[in-house]
C-alpha cells in the first residue's frame, strides 16, 4: 500500500521547524514570510500554491495558523487541506495552543524569537537597523521604542531542532540593547509532528476537496 501523496506549504519561519522532521516522501513549498504583512496577498499566494499543487498531492498541510485571517477563504481544489487550529505560529513552536495561552497569561508583554524569525530578519529589531540606514538613528530609536512600548520580555523559543548558540547570543544582545528581560523558553515539536504525521484531531482543521476554510473552523465548538 503506497503512502498518500502529501505536500507541505509553509512560510520560511515555520519550515525551519518542519524540515528536520519531514518524511522523505513529503515534498514542501516555501512562501515568503513578508506576505504576513498583507493578509490578502498571503491568501492569494496560498491559493495559487494550492491550485498549482493539487494535482501532485492528495493532502496539503499548511504551515500556517489563522495568521490575521490570511487562510480564511482558501479552497481545497482537488485535495484535502490540513491546517493547525492556532492563531499564529507561536503556538506551533510551543507545541500547542494551551502552551501559548499559558505563556500569554504569565508573561503577556513578550516578544518571541526563533531561528526562523532571526534568519528571515522580519522583526522590530531588524527593522530598526533598516531605519537607522534610511532615516537615521534618532528616528529609528524613537520608532522602535514606540513599537516595543508594551513589551517587557524577549523570549527565545528552543525547540531543540538546531544549534542554538548563535541565535542565543543575538537574542541576548538584542534584549540588552532594547531594555528587555531575556529568557529562553522550552518549545516543543509535538504539534509539528502531528501536522506531518497525524492524527489530525481537534487541534486541526481538515477541509475536504471543494470545501473552503472558514473563520468559525478555528473555534473548537464549531460544527
Amino acid at each position: 500500500m503506497t503512502e498518500p501523496r502529501k505536500l507541505v506549504i509553509a512560510c520560511a519561519t515555520v519550515i525551519e521547524e518542519m524540515l528536520p522532521l519531514l518524511p522523505p516522501y513529503v515534498e514542501h513549498r516555501i512562501l515568503d514570510f513578508g506576505l504576513h504583512t498583507d493578509p490578502a496577498k498571503l491568501r492569494h499566494a496560498l491559493q495559487n500554491a494550492i491550485d498549482a499543487s493539487s494535482g501532485q498531492a492528495d493532502t496539503i498541510v499548511l504551515g500556517y495558523g489563522l495568521c490575521s485571517q490570511g487562510v480564511i477563504g482558501l479552497r481545497a481544489t482537488g485535495c484535502t487541506l490540513v491546517v493547525p487550529r492556532v492563531d499564529d505560529c507561536i503556538a506551533i513552536f510551543l507545541g500547542s495552543c494551551s502552551a501559548y495561552r499559558q505563556q500569554s497569561w504569565s508573561e503577556p508583554g513578550t516578544y518571541y524569537l526563533t531561528k526562523g524569525w532571526i534568519e528571515v530578519g522580519d522583526s522590530p529589531f531588524a527593522e530598526y537597523e533598516r531605519m537607522v540606514a534610511s532615516r537615521g538613528p534618532e528616528y529609528a530609536e524613537r520608532i522602535i521604542r514606540l513599537m516595543l512600548s508594551n513589551y517587557k520580555r524577549l523570549a527565545l523559543i528552543n525547540t531543540g531542532q538546531y544549534e542554538l548558540e548563535r541565535y542565543r547570543d543575538y537574542a541576548r544582545r538584542t534584549a540588552e540593547r532594547f531594555g528587555l528581560r531575556y529568557e529562553e523558553i522550552e518549545g516543543s515539536t509535538a504539534l509539528v509532528k502531528k501536522m506531518l504525521n497525524g492524527p489530525w484531531d481537534d487541534e486541526f482543521i481538515v477541509v475536504q476537496p471543494g470545501q473552503v476554510i472558514q473563520f468559525q473552523h478555528f473555534f473548537r465548538t464549531a460544527s
